[in-house]
């Protein structure tokens, strides 16, 4: 079993400090609506758990029916981070990472207000830098332009 180098996942404090959606929840909760708008989307969070190894992004998903998938870091293509100005404020981002894996195959993976985005960023660009010589692999983009 590989070490564990880090786990995380969406960050409902994070979301309700650092985005308008989440001080809109918070103004909603003097009516008592927030609370369920604050309990549905910490369920939500608590349902998909991120894990960084050396080598891999592990991401297990669920409360009742569990899926483990995973993201082989040598097969990353790019890791973008965006945050707003409250993002910014609250230490919070989202992570967006595209990569000839399966598991991203149709759509990017994007994990929403991570925090210390920036940093796991930093981590995650190093990891793969790591897997990719560690495996001598290198990514060469073709292009549909004709000769």
């Amino acid at each position: 079993m590989e070490e564990i180098l880090d786990t995380f996942r969406s960050s409902t404090w994070g979301w309700l400090r650092g985005t308008l959606a989440g001080w809109g929840t918070l103004l909603l909760c003097l009516a008592g609506v927030g609370f369920l708008i604050i309990l549905t989307v910490w369920v939500r969070n608590l349902g998909i758990t991120y894990e960084l190894t050396a080598d891999r992004l592990v991401l297990r998903k669920g409360i009742f029916v569990k899926s483990v998938d995973e993201i082989e870091l040598y097969r990353v293509k790019d890791v973008r981070l965006d945050f707003t100005l409250i993002n910014q404020m609250a230490g919070i981002g989202t992570i967006t990472i595209d990569s000839s894996d399966e598991t991203t195959r149709e759509a990017p993976l994007v994990m929403h207000h991570i925090a210390d985005a920036a940093a796991r960023r930093e981590r995650l660009r190093a990891l793969v830098d790591t897997a990719r010589q560690k495996r001598r692999v290198r990514e060469v983009d073709f292009t549909g332009d004709p000769l």
